[in-house]
């Protein structure tokens, strides 16, 4: 039986950052993604998909997605996209 890998929005996980209200290393946003997720979870954005968690971290900081160092960051909501 073949089972298709599961695809999360990166939505979702910037909404789970704000709706926890805490800052986050890089590390302990994959360990969070991975509890809440899954770590077989495979991640989209608006312009791409097939991202493991940490493909997807790295996608978000570089488009400007959060705010302060990479030790202790938080999604900055007004980089939010509107759909």
């Amino acid at each position: 039986m073949h089972i298709d890998k599961i695809e999360i929005h990166g939505h979702e996980v910037l909404e789970m950052m704000t709706a926890t209200g805490q800052p986050y290393s890089k590390e302990s946003l994959k360990a969070a993604i991975d509890t809440k997720f899954g770590s077989a979870t495979s991640f989209c954005i608006c312009s791409g998909g097939g991202m493991d968690a940490e493909t997807l971290i790295e996608t978000l900081w570089a488009k400007g997605k959060f705010a302060g160092t990479p030790d202790s960051f938080i999604f900055d909501i007004g980089t939010r996209c509107d759909h």
